[in-house]
């Protein structure tokens, strides 16, 4: 693109559609999906979109929407999740929905361009721009690492089957599957690869969580929000609601991480001893179900805690991060 588009609407935008009980299906409706725009949406057409891609490569490209649909579809179905607000890292949104992406793999649209040996990073660039926290911005940029990309990283202009809506990135956008949705750049027009990260404020200055020692105390350096911590959220029963004593009660909902979770664990009024929940097993990029049966006999007020750990031995924490534990509360007759 040559031209700055038109911003519509131009600033901060989101679309929080459904709360953590309200995620009964597997598969989130285009409508339900999650949408936030620090800079606003802009509105591009077909036949002035194009993809540059530039760095480190031996052979410079510049990809028209045509040439993007030329070539072989791929879809990955899989969790895509805000990781909150960069001003409140530490702060659980449970901002998720699960979908499926339609569009080319981006290593296959890589390897025609003659990837050099000595990148190490992939930046990436949208056609936003604006002001976010006081600060002007020529573009949205992100970068990721050059050993993330595999078969699942797609440069995507669908979602659930239907072309991509503007506020979700039409007409392509950039998805990487297990990376919280800030990496998964929409309205993409530029790649470039490079062997340092990039200097965009979106990577230098936001999305960057303080490193802590074992006591968690500061060390003074940062890790980027790239892989998705695990995670679980509670569906059933939903905050509020009344169960009667003696009665079994399922209590089930959904769990993810970057590479999967190994188990899911229920807590019950008691921050020491959890229950084990079934766990559905991992398919593609997907969320998984959990589920356990509680049969409550003390009448009173109660909290359901759901606790997920990755394959890697990681799980969430009881407070103080995006992903801290999810918490309902119940009352009991």
């Amino acid at each position: 693109m040559t031209n700055r588009p038109y911003m519509d609407p131009s600033g901060f935008f989101r679309e929080i559609p459904l709360l953590p009980h309200q995620m009964v299906d597997r598969l989130t409706l285009a409508e339900n999906v999650i949408v936030l725009c620090h800079l606003g949406v802009p509105q591009i057409s077909i036949d002035d979109w194009s993809l540059r891609i530039d760095g480190l490569v031996s052979k410079p490209n510049l990809l028209r929407f045509s040439d993007l649909r030329a070539r072989r579809k791929y879809s990955v179905e899989s969790v895509h999740q805000c990781a909150g607000s960069p001003l409140a890292p530490n702060e659980p949104t449970r901002r998720i929905c699960n979908v499926v992406w339609g569009g080319a793999r981006l290593d296959e649209i890589l390897a025609d361009c003659g990837v050099q040996p000595d990148v190490r990073y992939i930046w990436s660039k949208g056609a936003d721009y604006g002001t976010f926290d006081g600060l002007e911005i020529d573009a949205y940029e992100k970068d990721l690492p050059f050993e993330r990309l595999g078969e699942d990283v797609l440069i995507a202009y669908e979602l659930n089957g239907n072309p991509l809506t503007p506020a979700h990135g039409f007409p392509a956008r950039l998805v990487v599957p297990g990376f919280y949705g800030t990496n998964s750049v929409k309205w993409l027009t530029n790649l470039r690869l490079e062997s340092d990260r990039a200097s965009g404020l979106f990577t230098t200055r936001w999305y960057n969580d303080p490193v802590l020692d074992a006591f968690g105390r500061p060390t003074g350096r940062s890790a980027p929000v790239w892989a998705i911590a695990p995670e679980s959220v509670i569906v059933c029963p939903e905050p509020g609601s009344i169960l009667k004593a003696g009665v079994n009660q399922e209590i089930w909902g959904w769990c993810w991480a970057d590479q999967g979770v190994s188990d899911v664990r229920i807590g019950l009024n008691d921050p020491v001893r959890w229950q084990p929940a079934e766990l559905d097993k991992k398919q593609n990029r997907a969320w998984q179900r959990f589920s356990t049966t509680w049969m409550p006999t003390e009448v009173g007020e109660h909290t359901i805690q759901s606790l997920a750990r990755a394959t890697d031995g990681t799980e969430q924490p009881l407070t103080g991060k995006r992903n801290a534990v999810h918490t309902v509360a119940v009352t009991v007759v």
